[in-house]
């Protein structure tokens, strides 16, 4: 990369001057789009207006919103002036947002209109000063916080940037504390895993508080004058499809759930219903690839040649079609707490079933592997944690005096130095005989059963308990007391079993298939969210 970045404030302000006259931020449908040189404006007007309400160097500005110009605008109307920005996920319930609002020693907060009503008023009242990211007006504000008196400064490479707060899918949240020096590291490996310039364009769709999207998505094509589009609606195939149209994105980061959709709901069925494709499938399966690649690469816009892919593992089978397809999809591993990048492969550089290598300045090492080679990946960088905000004690957990962290999951490495990704440690069973079990790669099995939407598989009383969601279509729960219900319910759960069980290994036998009834609660990046799940048997599935 031609230019070193210490803090996020240096990308600001290289960014704002070097491209100043290029689009940078779009709202598709919207009246809110920036140049570089309007941006910079705007950032510093509204980091003048925090110093108005006494925001000072250090002091947290929260912000709630859903993607739109207006987000950037304010995580770097904090971060580039050395306040600390606290972004919240969209789907927060009101006492999370209370929570995180309580422990962060929030100040200030950006929120959308839309967003609002979910902020306890108690909290609000407390604020110096409460912005709209609609249109960056003051919704409401302490009279006594107007001092002029906060003073922003520029940010040290080691100087805190932001607090993410994460449940992962496994409890209890942590504030993870990312500094400048961690967000310009993943800066630096992304351009080194997928060079982009000015001419690039990126579409944002995931939620812009996580930082896949944060650094990756956002931070990365600022630094390099690309322009980047956000939708002004969920990511449905109704507000998607328009928008790859008249975006045509060369870059798109995206969470397996997407393109696995595509596949199960658009690809397989469209090969299925046409006798052509079948037979070509049959008889000249490349080329039936290369047809429905190209059309593949049509739907996202005809000119996508980056589809990253991060923040779970992709189903082997998609996966295996995106190859054969061509289509230029790039993987990616990586956890809020390294900022995220810990590894990657750009489309030239996949693997089926691989994370890729490691990242650009990041040192891996695989702790107490077993006798197949599978331990603990353990990694170390500039990509790193500060640690948890006021958690010394589950910092100590996971990071060492010398700077290892711990990530918590269980990875192989082959001869090439490519990672595999096992599974979490604490999703690890251990079966009869001693030896682990992922229950990661049961589901990849179930989830490609016909009609299947997601799966869970958990232990219960020494068994193993797979939870299956049904697509919408599969079954009429409005008729579930009837008998006739409850015999087609017990006939699928049964070929469930059977299938599953004539695709894996013995010691991963399932013993019972329970029907959830409602989709699985899920994070950030749709990862579900298993703690839920593991004592709790389901009211849904009937007997």
């Amino acid at each position: 990369m031609r230019h070193s970045f210490e803090s996020l404030a240096d990308v600001f302000t290289y960014s704002t001057r070097k491209y100043a006259k290029r689009p940078a931020f779009n709202y598709i449908g919207e009246d809110q789009s920036y140049t570089f040189a309007s941006f910079s404006e705007i950032c510093r007007r509204q980091a003048r207006l925090l110093s108005n309400f006494g925001i000072s160097t250090g002091d947290k500005v929260a912000i709630l919103s859903q993607n739109m110009p207006n987000w950037p605008v304010a995580f770097f109307a904090i971060t580039a002036f050395g306040r600390v920005a606290v972004p919240m996920l969209t789907e927060l319930s009101e006492n999370e947002i209370r929570n995180i609002l309580t422990h962060s020693d929030t100040k200030a907060l950006y929120v959308s209109r839309r967003l609002y009503p979910k902020v306890p008023k108690e909290l609000l009242d407390r604020m110096h000063v409460v912005i709209s990211t609609d249109d960056l007006s003051i919704i409401s504000a302490e009279d006594s916080a107007y001092t002029c008196d906060g003073r922003p400064s520029a940010p040290l490479s080691d100087d805190l940037a932001c607090i993410i707060y994460t449940s992962g899918t496994t409890g209890a949240a942590k504030g993870v504390m990312l500094s400048h020096k961690n967000f310009c590291a993943n800066i630096y490996a992304s351009w080194i895993a997928a060079p982009a310039n000015r001419r690039d364009v990126f579409l944002s769709i995931l939620p812009l508080a996580h930082t896949y999207e944060m650094s990756v998505g956002m931070l990365y094509p600022f630094s390099v004058g690309a322009q980047i589009h956000y939708l002004n609606r969920p990511p449905t195939a109704s507000a998607l499809m328009p928008a790859l149209k008249s975006i045509r994105p060369s870059f798109m980061l995206s969470v397996p759930l997407v393109i696995e959709k595509v596949y199960k709901t658009s690809v397989v069925p469209t090969i299925q219903k046409s006798k052509f494709l079948s037979r070509l499938k049959k008889f000249s399966p490349s080329l039936l690839y290369w047809l429905v690649g190209m059309k593949l690469k049509k739907t996202f816009g005809g000119r996508v040649q980056f589809f990253g892919i991060g923040g779970a593992k992709l189903d082997p089978e998609v996966e295996l079609f995106l190859r054969k397809a061509k289509f230029p999809y790039a993987v990616g591993y990586g956890l809020t707490e390294t900022a995220p990048l810990i590894c990657n492969a750009n489309p030239r550089q996949t693997h089926l079933g691989g994370t890729g290598i490691a990242a650009a300045g990041v040192e891996i090492r695989i702790d107490n592997p077993n006798s197949e080679g599978e331990g603990e990946l353990v990694v170390k960088g500039d990509n790193v944690m500060m640690g948890y905000y006021k958690d010394f004690d589950r910092t100590q957990q996971v990071l060492s005096a010398d700077g290892w962290f711990r990530t918590g999951d269980l990875a192989s490495v082959d001869k090439k130095r490519r990672y595999y990704i096992k599974g979490r440690m604490g999703t690890v069973i251990l079966g009869p005989s001693g030896e682990n079990i992922y229950p990661e790669e049961i589901e990849n099995v179930i989830n490609n059963i016909n009609g299947i939407n997601e799966s869970l598989v958990v232990e219960r009383g020494g068994h193993l308990i797979a939870l299956v969601h049904f697509e919408d279509n599969v079954l009429d729960w409005n008729y579930e007391n009837q008998d006739r219900f409850v015999e087609e319910l017990d006939r699928r759960k049964q070929e469930i079993l059977n299938f599953v069980n004539s695709h894996v290994n013995r010691s991963s036998h399932i013993k019972e298939v329970q029907v959830e009834k409602q989709p699985f609660a899920k994070t950030a990046t749709m990862k579900i969210k298993r703690f839920l799940y593991k004592q709790k048997p389901h009211e849904t599935d009937k007997q």
